[in-house]
């Protein structure tokens, strides 16, 4: 039995969430789904799928699995395309990784913008903010805040982003304002979580560093800007994400002598994958999104 015909099988029951749904997708019998994952089984010594009547899920090694797989499918369908003589590989599958606000607020219409312009590339679009290898994970590309911190990956810079402390006038109108990080400790604090609980500054004399006790701990960024609009606490924001609400007085600055470091939104590709057309017209597509100058910030209401 050919593996890469068991690698594809098993990506669609992942996909579809059931043999007889992958069944139905492959446009084969679910007893012939049921024995290429048998068989796949059989090659790696390891059950894939945890099966029950109500769900199915995947074990430990079929989760170990899944990127391995992903890479071989992509790897096999580019070889296929290039040596059939086919140099425009825009077309094809792209998994890539976004944050979440960002998405939320901006993203989602430049990838619709993106498929569009390409009609023929499909993309698997994993919501999430943690930071991911995607190498290990199997994405194409991804979209994150962090530097590369392994290997084979090819780091892009596109554009730097600023961050404030933020609150409503009604917070500092009952609480005050902070006049050093120092005084934050007398203060509601509220906190992205996947940064942690350690908040920078820049101050005259060097980095001042700021482990907080927070009110309130989220990992969605939105939930973030919600809870300081509302007069909840003291919060550090994305300046996309405030600088609506801090143009319409909703939000006042704090802390300004005490600026955020900035975070650089990035995107991160593998290098057995930077090669591809579909892969590099996405980085293009994110290049003249995110400029430098942050025009695209101005214009992400319009």
């Amino acid at each position: 039995m050919d593996i890469v015909t068991n690698f594809r099988t098993f990506l669609e029951v992942v996909h579809c969430g059931s043999f007889s749904a992958a069944s139905r997708k492959l446009h084969i019998s679910p007893s012939v789904v049921t024995s290429r994952i048998e068989q796949l089984e059989w090659n790696v010594r390891s059950s894939l799928f945890e099966r029950s009547t109500r769900k199915l899920s995947l074990t430990d090694q079929g989760r170990r699995l899944l990127p391995v797989a992903q890479r071989i499918v992509h790897d096999v369908d580019d070889a296929i395309s290039s040596i059939s003589g086919n140099t425009n590989d825009l077309e094809g599958p792209l998994r890539i990784k976004v944050p979440t606000t960002l998405t939320a607020v901006f993203l989602a219409r430049v990838l619709a913008g993106f498929q569009q312009a390409h009609p023929n590339v499909s993309l698997d679009v994993v919501v999430i903010d943690r930071n991911v290898n995607p190498v290990q994970e199997g994405f194409d590309l991804v979209v994150g805040m962090l530097p590369a911190s392994y290997d084979d990956v090819l780091d892009v810079g596109l554009c730097p982003l600023d961050r404030f402390v933020v609150a409503s006038p009604l917070y500092v109108a009952v609480n005050g304002y902070p006049q050093h990080p120092a005084d934050l400790s007398r203060h509601r604090l509220l906190n992205f979580g996947p940064t942690g609980p350690i908040w920078s500054f820049e101050g005259p004399e060097g980095q001042i560093a700021v482990t907080v006790e927070p009110h309130l701990t989220t990992n969605d960024g939105l939930m973030l800007l919600e809870s300081a609009l509302a007069g909840i606490g003291i919060a550090i924001v994305s300046s996309y994400m405030a600088s609506a609400a801090l143009a319409g007085g909703q939000l006042v600055r704090l802390l300004d002598a005490f600026p955020v470091p900035q975070f650089w939104i990035r995107a991160q590709i593998p290098h057995s994958r930077s090669h591809l057309s579909r892969v590099q017209a996405l980085l293009t597509c994110l290049r003249e999104t995110f400029d430098p100058a942050g025009v695209w910030e101005k214009n992400m209401n319009r």
